[in-house]
């Protein structure tokens, strides 16, 4: 499975670069106000898809933390309502419950 799994990385990653060497034409972005910016194709698409990228995560980040909050309050909900923890050392039968492992 590791080796399909770099097998896809190294396919992946020809394929970006051959697509860069195939789109090296300079290109001209037209911004306000009548400016020009000239660069290569390659350099522009990144360009797109990195904003792209950040403007993604930069939305998500709200959602993120609200997530985030909720879990940590339903964390500690239930190890408030939950019974004492058992002691490490303690031995465990069958009919009382571990406490969760956190993960």
């Amino acid at each position: 499975m590791k080796y399909l799994l770099w097998l896809l990385k190294a396919v992946i990653f020809f394929t970006l670069f051959a697509f860069a060497l195939n789109n090296q034409r300079d290109v001209v972005v037209h911004l306000f106000f009548g400016t020009q910016w000239q660069a290569p194709l390659v350099l522009v698409v990144l360009l797109a898809f990195s904003a792209g990228v950040i403007v993604g995560i930069i939305g998500m980040v709200p959602r993120w933390w609200k997530h985030r909050k909720a879990a940590q309050r339903a964390a500690a909900a239930q190890t408030a309502a939950a019974e004492p923890a058992l002691s490490i050392n303690a031995p465990a039968d069958e009919s009382t419950p571990l406490p969760p492992h956190g993960i």
